[in-house]
Parts: structure tokens; sequence; C-alpha cells
């Protein structure tokens, strides 16, 4: 089994290679300057990689560009063999990075919230105080005597 650092190191190269192939050398419409390789990571024994990649674009284009790439795979994996130098070359899998959808969960959220905190604002604009404005006890105030003797 590879060391890590081993496993790291094809996992970048592999998306270097990919990146410069889908740029460069593959002629297929479908994937234009939209498809963007995220992150590529390698299993432990260098037999399989992930490639994760983002496509911008409405969901047809992203379809497209999936159906792109796995009729790319064959190439993209000699082009890897090609540069890496491996005994063995890895088993591409092309991955839709789920980041670009987390990214617009994430910023709808923030949006709902900052609504909520001007509502919150809103409403407490010339709000005063429940009870008195310091509800604190002070020594030497009236409120400190004690009433057992009664």
């Amino acid at each position: 089994m590879a060391d890590n650092a081993r496993a790291k190191r094809l996992a970048d190269l592999i998306r270097e290679v990919v990146a410069q192939k889908l740029q460069r050398g593959i002629k297929d419409p479908r994937l234009g300057s939209h498809v963007t390789i995220t992150d590529t990571r390698v299993t432990g024994d260098l037999r399989e990689a992930t490639v994760f990649y983002t496509v911008y674009g409405d969901d047809e284009e992203r379809k497209a560009a999936a159906a792109g790439l796995e009729s790319a795979k064959g190439i993209l994996r000699s082009e890897v063999g090609r540069a890496a130098g491996v005994k063995f070359t890895p088993t591409l899998t092309f991955v839709a990075d789920a980041l670009p959808d987390t990214a617009r969960t994430i910023e709808h959220l923030l949006d709902q919230a900052r609504a909520s905190d001007a509502k919150v604002r809103e409403t407490a604009t010339g709000a005063a105080y429940a009870g008195e404005a310091d509800p604190y006890k002070k020594p030497g105030s009236d409120d400190d005597t004690d009433d057992t003797s009664e």
C-alpha cells in the first residue's frame, strides 16, 4: 500500500493533467470552458481516482458535461498514465462537485438570517426596558433592608 504523501502527489498530478487536457486537448463541444476540475482523490492503493468537477450552467449543460467526461475517460486516463509513469494507471471516476449547490444554500440561509436580524432591529428601535434600566441592587440602597424583624 502506498503512503499518503504519494497518493496526494498523484492526485495533484491527475488534477493538473485532466484540467490541461480538458482545456487544450479534447475537442468535445460538451466540455467547453465551463467545466472546472475542483479536486481529485486517489485511494491508498493508487488504483482508483475520483475527479470532482463543477459545471457553470444549467442542468442541461451539467448533463452534457457529465456525458462528455464519461466519453473522454479513456483519453484522459491514457494521458494520466503517460504523465504519471506509474505501473498501474488509476481508473478515473468523475463526480459532480456539490460545492456550488452548498454555497447557494449557505448564501440563502445567510440572507434569511440578515432579514431576521433586520426585523429584530426594527422592532427593538425605540423600545424601553420592561423594568428599571439597571436591575441590579447596589450596596447602601433602600432595598437592602432585611424584613426579618416581623
